[in-house]
């Protein structure tokens, strides 16, 4: 009886069964889910089937282990595995997986990448705040989730914790839902609560959260996070941050600055420091006043604490988190991130090397729309990067790589920042703007990007 009650609860295209009238996760039902071990928990999943897994540091490790093995021994075909950037190895991504499972990223970790490169995975180019929608609008059906979870509090709701994201949406539509119960996750205030009787089956999950520690930074690093902070982030603006060492260079040299907020689809460890220093207050916020607003977190230890069962952190929907007409609200929007590469009339490269794949589109256009139409005409969406590439080579170019791909539009791109200055190419024309990217360029390189603008504009490049 059981098996035909979990077999009818899977039928694709069907409502859960044991849904009254509401997806919503929040919503406590008259249900409770089977404790199983991890193995028996996903040996649910049959051929042909679409599972999604919790990203960053909520990576289900236990249940992701465990559903590779159950692949191999079970002889499954055809197993898609959707996700943003995940931790771990990703070990249904190695060789001997192939025919198994294959791969379908948001947004592109490490442990992706040669999969996707190599023709064994595949690649979603999206905007962040547009995932959700593949699940609402049934565009990917999702047959199992395995999310990470805090234990159930004394209502029976557990919390998503450093993960909400895409996660909510995910489990608001998955036909069947298993939980990895950690006590290491923490508990986050926001949209990321689920109530205990959502879950189909729970895994005892009792392991430490991946830890992203801080990279050292280079002196040209630094020098962009030092020209950022001091010339174009002002007190009391509203933060958004990308992951890397240029934004979080950025929050290290801003330890003089007051009044400051956090609206960001992530942030990391640097913001612990500044709200530690008294320099987040986020008292000019107009989304959520006071509070540090965001979607997933990267970190260590520290920042895991930090968050955890803290009112003055929301996490949200990243639906919500990077809705545009949500981040224009705030005032003074500061959006920054990191790109690789910039052609001379300021079409930007974030996702990719040439034709191999690198990361994702992410939230980068997401604010730096929000930021360029804010409310009080104050944002300042801001790119950065090192003028050369670890081999000397110039990342402003005059074309760009074969395959690469524009995440950021020329008409989009209004800061760009190098260890050599400041580019604001909002309302230039493309002779205007090659002279502002060259400028910043490296100076082995200007001489040579000069000759190349005046053959592909026939003109030479001009302040004026």
């Amino acid at each position: 009886m059981k098996a035909l009650v979990r077999c009818l609860a899977r039928v694709r295209g069907c409502m859960r069964t044991y849904y009254t009238y509401s997806h919503e996760p929040f919503h406590p039902l008259k249900r409770a889910p089977a404790w199983q071990t991890a193995e028996e928990a996903v040996s649910v999943v049959k051929s042909g089937d679409v599972v999604f897994v919790h990203g960053a540091a909520a990576t289900p490790l236990k249940l992701v282990e465990a559903l590779t093995e159950h692949g191999k021994s079970a002889g499954l075909r055809n197993v898609s595995i959707c996700h943003i950037h995940t931790e771990g190895p990703a070990l249904y991504t190695h060789k001997d997986c192939e025919d198994i499972f294959r791969s379908n990223s948001f947004f592109l970790g490490s442990n992706c990448r040669s999969a996707v490169n190599e023709g064994r995975g595949d690649y979603v180019p999206i905007f962040l705040s547009e995932i959700p929608l593949l699940f609402h609008r049934g565009i990917i059906n999702i047959d199992v989730a395995l999310v990470q979870v805090s234990p159930p509090d004394k209502h029976g709701f557990c919390s998503l914790g450093t993960s909400v994201d895409c996660a909510r949406a995910a489990v608001q539509n998955a036909k069947y839902i298993i939980g990895q119960v950690n006590p290491c996750m923490p508990r986050t205030f926001g949209d990321g609560l689920i109530h205990k009787s959502h879950f189909d089956a729970m895994v005892d999950g009792l392991a430490p959260l991946p830890e992203h520690k801080p990279k050292e930074r280079s002196d040209v690093e630094n020098q962009i996070g030092k020209l950022i902070a001091e010339n174009l982030v002002v007190n009391g603006a509203t933060l958004q941050m990308g992951i890397g060492n240029i934004p979080d260079a950025v929050l290290a040299s801003l330890g003089n600055h007051k009044d400051l907020g956090i609206h960001s689809e992530m942030f990391s460890d640097g913001v612990v420091s500044l709200v530690e220093a008294g320099c987040v207050t986020n008292t000019h916020k107009t989304f959520h006043p006071g509070k540090i607003v965001s979607s997933f977190i990267v970190g260590t230890r520290k920042l895991f604490d930090f968050v955890d069962n803290n009112p003055f952190v929301v996490m949200c929907d990243v639906s919500c988190v990077n809705s545009i007409p949500v981040i224009s609200q705030n005032p003074r929007v500061t959006a920054i991130n990191s790109c690789i590469e910039v052609d001379l009339t300021g079409q930007v490269v974030a996702d990719s090397i040439g034709t191999r794949m690198y990361s994702g589109v992410g939230g980068q256009v997401d604010f730096i729309r929000g930021a360029a139409v804010g409310r009080d005409g104050l944002g300042k969406p801001i790119l950065a990067m090192p003028s050369t590439t670890s081999k000397g080579e110039s990342k402003i170019v005059p074309f760009l790589k074969p395959g690469g791909g524009v995440v950021t539009t020329r008409a989009h791109l209004h800061y760009l920042v190098t260890e050599w200055g400041i580019a604001y190419l909002f309302g230039k024309n493309l002779r205007q703007r090659a002279h502002e990217l060259i400028r910043i360029s490296h100076p082995d390189h200007r001489e040579q990007l000069e000759k190349a603008a005046f053959e592909r504009l026939h003109c030479m490049p001009s302040p004026d």
